[in-house]
């Protein structure tokens, strides 16, 4: 064989193979995969969690990320107070709020 004809050989070889960039497409598909089904969803929850935690305010009942159901009483920069039951308040961190519940029309079991 001559040098000529492995020359041949070579370029009909590069020829067939794709671009180097095919090759990062399974990457970027999974990167948009990803973005779309974990982290846009995401952060739409948390963005909406901290424009309900903005708007709170005297008697919203909200529950905290320990589980607590209380109502608020006074809201402050950065604590709410919750009264939990009668005579029974207790301050909480503001970034504790886990969620606004809806008011219930139903009174609690014990009164």
């Amino acid at each position: 064989m001559t040098a000529s004809s492995l020359s041949l050989f070579a370029s009909a070889a590069a020829a067939g193979s794709p671009p180097g960039w095919v090759s990062f497409l399974p990457l970027v598909g999974m990167f948009l995969i990803f973005w779309f089904l974990i982290l846009r969803p995401q952060m739409k929850r948390q963005k909406d969690l901290q424009a309900k935690i903005g708007g709170l305010k005297k008697g919203d009942q909200v529950l905290t990320a320990g589980g607590l159901l209380g109502k608020i009483v006074r809201v402050d920069e950065n604590y709410v107070d919750l009264e939990l039951g009668p005579n029974i308040k207790v301050k909480a961190l503001r970034s504790t709020i886990a969620d606004v519940v809806p008011p219930t029309g139903t009174s609690p079991a014990n009164d």
